[in-house]
């Protein structure tokens, strides 16, 4: 029996017309030697943060968090703050494309029309731990793909994924929630339109009865989510399927036409909200363990109204000590906290699902104002079931080029995920005291 199968034939599943529904860790049905797997999901936020007000002091509950990084508050003894680290084959290339295709895999890129880069972080995960769920990975975005090419000869490519599965070729990008939803419960098939939670009523019904008290009201708590989920996505799934009518009815392609006309939802809050619950639903079933998000692309070009500013993103970042940005970088710092949370919410083991994860935030430069990578910002979140120490401001500033490498910090998560390798990128060795 290979890995993958002995993997599936310990997960528990609902299954009903056209769906499968993965369950959370349930213990009564759970081998006693059987450990809670370890995750890993990253989130992108292009164009830099607001210097100033990015940074950490102390440690565990006496950390002292920075404006932007207020959101976290609630996890301080659960995050780890990383001042210093850079991308050495993302400096001196030029602005944005450049320093944004090979953030998570550390080797140069190509400028021209035929693109080369390298396998990334998290899809070197999904080729190893990756095998041992349904899905190898999530790779999930809330903004779309640019086309073209940038003034500096890069492709847009580079700006536009930051997951890639080859030098030559990035993993798409899934920007539709409702697809997203689809491929996580295997729902397919022309009953889509019909609840998954009711086609799997019965069989879990008689799960109920097999398992204990304590399991039956996680899976309560697990199914009411799903639905909750769910209500949300039948909104979207009908405005994509008028989108897509639309499209064939004008003789446009979908991706050519603006939010919402393109069928995606009108406010980005709904948009990240939703895709953040997906990943969070994934990690919680074990049908996938590792997930990339690009919240806001590089050269994004969303907006937020809600916020009181009328800049696009990408425009706003221009101005990164100003009020408008900080208040775009505080929201996204929010959005990573509610996966936390959501994520910590979760009970599993002796501990939450958070607790067995890895999640990384960073962004492709520190300042927007002045195109400047010669550092970017990091946060981890999460222990990894133990292995990695948390509750931590790590500062790399002054510690010389050799190490303070980016790549060095990918090894260190790949070491304590069980990926052992003797290189990633420019990185020969793990971060020191990370």
């Amino acid at each position: 029996m290979n890995t993958k199968h002995r993997a599936l034939s310990r997960r528990t599943f609902l299954r009903g017309a056209g769906v499968t529904m993965a369950l959370p860790w349930l213990e009564s049905l759970s081998a006693a030697t059987t450990a809670p797997p370890q995750r890993f999901a990253v989130l992108f936020m292009g164009t830099g943060i607001s210097p100033g007000r990015w940074w950490a002091k102390g440690s565990g509950a006496g950390m002292e968090l920075s404006e932007s990084l207020a959101p976290l508050e609630p996890l301080k003894s659960k995050i780890n703050v990383i001042d210093g680290l850079f991308n050495k084959f993302a400096t001196g290339q030029g602005i944005h494309p450049a320093m944004t295709g090979n953030l998570l895999s550390g080797v140069p890129i190509r400028k021209g029309s035929i693109i080369q880069g390298g396998i990334t972080l998290d899809q070197v995960l999904a080729n190893r731990i990756g095998q041992e769920t349904p899905q190898p990975s999530m790779v999930l975005a809330c903004e779309r793909a640019m086309t073209g090419f940038h003034e500096t000869n890069f492709s847009n490519a580079y700006s536009s994924h930051i997951s890639w599965q080859s030098a030559a070729s990035p993993v798409p990008n899934e920007m539709y929630p409702s697809l997203a939803f689809d491929s996580l419960f295997e729902n397919s098939g022309t009953l889509r339109n019909t609840s998954v939670l009711d086609r799997v009523k019965d069989h879990a019904v008689a799960l109920s009865g097999r398992i204990s008290s304590t399991d039956k009201l996680k899976l309560e708590e697990y199914l009411a989510s799903v639905r909750e989920v769910e209500r949300s996505i039948e909104r979207m799934r009908a405005d994509k399927d008028k989108a897509e009518t639309k499209a064939r009815d004008t003789a446009r392609p979908l991706f050519a036409m603006e939010r919402p006309r393109d069928g995606l939802p009108e406010d980005i809050r709904d948009h990240i909200r939703l895709m953040c619950d997906i990943i969070a639903l994934g990690f919680q079933t074990d049908k996938t363990r590792v997930a990339s998000l690009l919240l806001a692309r590089d050269l994004s070009a969303l907006y937020y109204p809600f916020l009181g500013v009328s800049k696009q993103h990408h425009g706003a970042s221009h101005y990164d000590t100003e009020d408008d940005y900080r208040k775009i970088v505080h929201f996204h710092v929010t959005q990573l906290a509610y996966l936390a949370q959501r994520l910590d919410a979760m009970p599993e083991g002796e501990g939450t699902v958070l607790d067995q994860s890895c999640l990384l935030f960073l962004s492709n430069m520190w300042s927007g104002t002045k195109h400047d990578n010669k550092k970017v910002p990091v946060v981890t979140i999460g222990g990894l079931g133990g292995k990695l120490e948390t509750g931590r401001a790590l500062d790399y500033s002054g510690a010389g080029d050799d190490n303070r490498k980016l790549c060095s910090l990918y090894l260190g998560i790949l070491d304590r995920m069980g990926v052992q390798m003797a290189q990633f990128g420019d990185a020969e060795t793990p971060l020191a005291g990370f």
